[in-house]
């Protein structure tokens, strides 16, 4: 590893923190801390990439520049266990404040991060909020793993926590409902599920130079199949259940 790259810390070995190591390593010597040596030597290996390998126990972040990748219901726990205060702290805790952040690790500066699923093949929608001295570090720094947007206050990233960090989720299910249909209506399940990938891909890339509204116009035709089934879908209230799926994953961040 070369010593003339900074040193990201992770503390945390899970899915998310391999993702986003997997974003940053040719750009920043990796190090993970962990419980359990194996865990760590396994992160090595699936990170493909040399890291620098400590266990929790009074493990000091004097100084350093962290990411903290665990369970939000174990902060207090892992906070017992660190010694000193780290430079920066960026958390991807879903729904634990900044003060919570500060009562349990002690740092500089922070940052709240929310990646989404897609982290791992580096298509991450990341919405982050905190120390404004760290916004332009933080983005190029999440710009890693993909897409990135700095909001105006904590609230806003609990929304988009229940939007794009929930969002995999959602749609993994409209997308198996689709395929569901398809099957229904006689088609092999396995072609249905190509068909819908295709979907999906073609539609993101759309959505990006469209609006919404314009792209169900251009593609609805007066008695058209399309209509019939965008009826199907407002009678049986799937814009209700988009916006209530929202409204109810942001409450449980509060």
């Amino acid at each position: 590893m070369s010593t003339l790259q900074e040193t990201i810390t992770f503390i945390g070995n899970g899915n998310m923190a391999l993702s986003i190591a997997h974003g940053l390593k040719n750009d920043y010597n990796i190090e993970v801390v962990g419980r359990n040596l194996d865990k760590l030597d396994s992160f090595e290996q699936k990170l493909q990439s040399n890291i620098s390998k400590a266990l929790i126990d009074n493990f000091d972040i004097t100084n350093k520049n962290i990411i903290i990748c665990v369970k939000p219901a174990n902060l207090v726990e892992i906070g017992t266990k660190l010694i000193g205060d780290s430079n920066e702290l960026y958390s991807v805790l879903a729904g634990t404040t900044i003060e919570k952040l500060q009562d349990n690790i002690k740092s500089k500066r922070y940052v709240r991060v929310m990646p989404n699923l897609a982290a791992t093949i580096n298509l991450s929608m990341t919405t982050l909020v905190g120390d404004l001295e760290l916004k332009d570090k933080a983005i190029k720094l999440f710009s890693n793993i993909g897409e990135t947007l700095w909001l105006d206050n904590q609230k806003q990233l609990d929304i988009a926590t229940a939007l794009a960090g929930s969002g995999p989720a959602y749609l993994s299910l409209i997308h198996e409902a689709f395929c569901d249909g398809a099957v229904k209506q006689g088609m092999k399940r396995t072609d249905a599920i190509i068909v819908a990938n295709g979907l999906f891909k073609g539609f993101g890339e759309l959505i990006g130079s469209s609006h919404s509204a314009l792209l169900k116009d251009s593609v609805m035709s007066p008695g058209g199949t399309t209509a019939a089934g965008y009826a199907a879908l407002e009678k049986y209230g799937v814009r209700y259940g988009c916006i209530s799926a929202i409204e109810e994953a942001f409450k449980i961040t509060q």
